[in-house]
């Protein structure tokens, strides 16, 4: 049974909607994107564009809303914009991170075999960095780009046939997820710190970035990676001079060398390891081995550069007998081994989303091959995603995946019997048909 009759339901979201239709540079792109949410709204199990729209709209209306996400020249990055400034809530954690959608051809724009987590391996697919606010009670879907390998933007004829502008070049997904995090400050949203795994906390120019912005983060990191367990004191030789100056390489002098985190890891003694628990919203309590110690990142010392000094998490999950997790955070000094090890686990409702957003909105179903129109796509499922949580701040509802899918349920049914009126005339006249104690 529906909470509330639907009425209410679809004015919220006509509200919702309003000021996004500012981005629009048409009034028929402004009806196409309520179409388009509609049908991302719809109980459709494929998202795919004639799949869902065949549910809430008629035929003729596919063609328009084929040329409202594929050919029109509104512009994603604006409705990004509107998005951020809409938000109710404007402070949480960062959480970047990258998702597949994984693909079957070659056509599609930034396809390539790559791996995803979204697979557990390499494989054929595209490849998302996305940005997403974590209030502590909910999460906000608050901006997203594809990654376009090397193999694409070294291939004018391929980008070309895709749409890619001219401007497009090749980027890092670290510094796609700088440029994220940028745009959603500039919003005006604050960012309290930043989580993101070891795909972005192994470049050394992210965390680079994350401490000349001052901002906390907490980074997975791989066990190769090298540390100085003492500050070290770097002896610099005086610079060869002549036609090209150079500087020598730095030598440490008295400082032990740089060791691996996983070294540190297997040095420890068992007194040093404390076991912790924590919780992932409603989901039984999970504990660990965690050890913790202050280190150096050793990158780049050769050249004379000293890093801040950080902390290095160690864990050891209980369920999983001789892994080791590893973790840089820069949190302050005194911070206690719980609060690290909560703190960096604040990444959770990530993967929550992506199946909420994949599985509720289509998210990777867009059968598209362009680049207008996979960013197009995208940035209206994430109004779309939007407007369910706020539906959640009205109700009150947790972070669940059943609360998002009877939120889509009840849209849904609202959005069907305001197409057909006629349904509606029929629960009626079946209300005065049924006995009264049913």
């Amino acid at each position: 049974m529906l909470e509330e009759r639907p009425g209410p339901v679809l004015r919220r979201l006509v509200r919702w909607l309003t000021p996004f239709k500012a981005c629009m540079g048409h009034r028929a792109e402004a009806v196409s994107l309520g179409g388009y949410v509609s049908g991302l709204l719809s109980d459709s199990p494929r998202k795919s564009m004639q799949a869902m729209l065949a549910r809430v709209t008629d035929a003729p209306a596919y063609h328009a809303l084929q040329h409202f996400i594929t050919d029109a020249p509104w512009s994603a990055s604006a409705l990004w914009r509107v998005l951020r400034a809409q938000l109710p809530e404007r402070r949480g954690v960062l959480l970047l991170d990258d998702t597949g959608f994984p693909k079957k051809g070659t056509k599609s724009v930034g396809v390539g075999r790559q791996y995803t987590g979204t697979l557990g391996k390499i494989g054929n697919c595209q490849i998302a960095v996305t940005a997403a606010l974590w209030t502590g009670v909910r999460a906000w879907l608050v901006a997203a780009a594809l990654y376009l390998p090397e193999s694409w933007t070294s291939d004018l004829v391929r980008c070309q046939a895709a749409h890619v502008p001219e401007s497009v070049r090749f980027r890092t997904k670290w510094q796609i997820a700088v440029q994220l995090l940028h745009q959603v400050r500039a919003s005006g949203i604050t960012v309290t710190a930043v989580l993101s795994d070891s795909g972005y906390g192994d470049a050394t120019l992210f965390r680079t970035a994350l401490h000349r912005l001052k901002l906390p983060y907490g980074v997975g990191v791989s066990e190769t990676l090298t540390v100085f367990l003492d500050r070290p004191t770097l002896d610099r030789p005086p610079p060869v001079l002549g036609p090209r100056q150079r500087w020598p390489r730095a030598t440490l002098g008295a400082t032990p060398p740089p060791v691996t985190v996983k070294a540190v890891a297997e040095a420890l003694p068992a007194d040093a390891w404390q076991r912790v628990t924590w919780r992932h919203g409603d989901q039984p309590e999970r504990r660990a081995l965690c050890a913790a110690l202050r280190v150096t990142p050793a990158h780049d010392w050769a050249h004379g550069r000293v890093h801040p000094e950080i902390w290095l998490l160690l864990e050891r999950p209980d369920d999983r007998a001789g892994v080791t997790k590893y973790y840089f955070i820069n949190l302050p000094r005194r911070s206690p081994l719980t609060r690290l090890v909560r703190f960096v686990h604040q990444r959770w409702p990530i993967e929550q989303q992506y199946q909420q957003l994949k599985t509720e909105l289509g998210l990777d179903h867009f059968e598209g091959r362009t680049y207008p129109g996979w960013n197009h796509h995208v940035v209206v499922s994430a109004v779309a995603y939007a407007f369910l949580q706020s539906e959640r701040m009205h109700r009150d509802t947790a972070l669940t995946f059943e609360a998002v899918h009877t939120i889509v349920q009840e849209i849904f049914v609202g959005l069907l019997f305001a197409s057909r009126p006629r349904y509606a005339r029929w629960l009626e006249d079946a209300r005065h048909l049924l006995p009264l104690r049913l």
